[in-house]
Formats: C-alpha cells, structure tokens, sequence
C-alpha cells in the first residue's frame, strides 16, 4: 500500500525508544504526541523493499510482530532511519510521513490487518499495545 503524504510541516521535539513495550514515542511541535508499535512502523516502512518502485509493485510485509528497533539514525533535518531487528535499515521515515502514521494509526492498522487477512495471513498473538 503506497501512502501520500501531505506536507504538514510540524517537527518532532522528541523521539524516545521503549524497548519493553516496543513503542516509539514521538513528540510534535504542535503538541501532538504518538506512541507507535514497532511492528506498525516496520510494515508501514517507505523503503522500496515494501513499496516498490511504482505503484502496483507493493508487498505486504508480514511476520513483523516481535521486530524491534536497535537504533535510530538521523537522516538530515527530515527524518529518521530505523535499524530493525530483523535487519531491514532502508526506510527513511520523514517527520511528514511519522505525522501520517501517528494521526492515521487506527484506520491504517485495521486496513493492514484486513490485507493480510485477504492475503490469508495471521498475526502471532502477540497484541499491539493500544497506546498510540
């Protein structure tokens, strides 16, 4: 699934890991704050891997479910790259695209898991955590 990404030209104040609960809490500067599972950022990457390279080329990542994120590396004044657990370190997540995820993490999450439903995937028990 490809996603637009409107311009909404907020920035973070702050990025935080929390490894035990595997969630990513980013702050904005227009005071929203979004908690995002790492599994939802791993499946929703905008690495050419998950996205291809046109639109149609999409491939439904799964399996995701106890992928953490060792490191974040900065990309510019932008974005930021993660290094996931299970290796993949080529998604440039933009301060737009964070925005998207977090603002849009319920219709975004119940679209992914209908896709893998209709791809006649399951999800590991492991829940997400509901904080977002």
């Amino acid at each position: 699934m490809r996603l637009t990404v409107p311009p909404c030209h907020t920035i973070p104040t702050e990025i935080k890991l929390h490894q035990v609960s595997r969630l990513l809490e980013i702050s904005f500067d227009d005071g929203s704050v979004f908690k995002l599972p790492y599994e939802y950022l791993r499946v929703y990457t905008p690495s050419a891997e998950a996205v291809g390279h046109a639109p149609g080329q999409e491939v439904l990542q799964v399996g995701k479910e106890d992928v953490t994120i060792a490191e974040i590396k900065p990309v510019g004044n932008y974005g930021i790259a993660p290094v996931y657990s299970d290796g993949h370190n080529t998604g440039i997540y933009t301060w737009d695209l964070l925005y998207k995820l977090g603002a849009e993490y319920p219709a975004l999450w119940a679209d992914y898991l209908q896709r893998l439903e209709a791809a006649g995937h399951q999800r590991k028990a492991s829940p997400l955590p509901t904080e977002h």
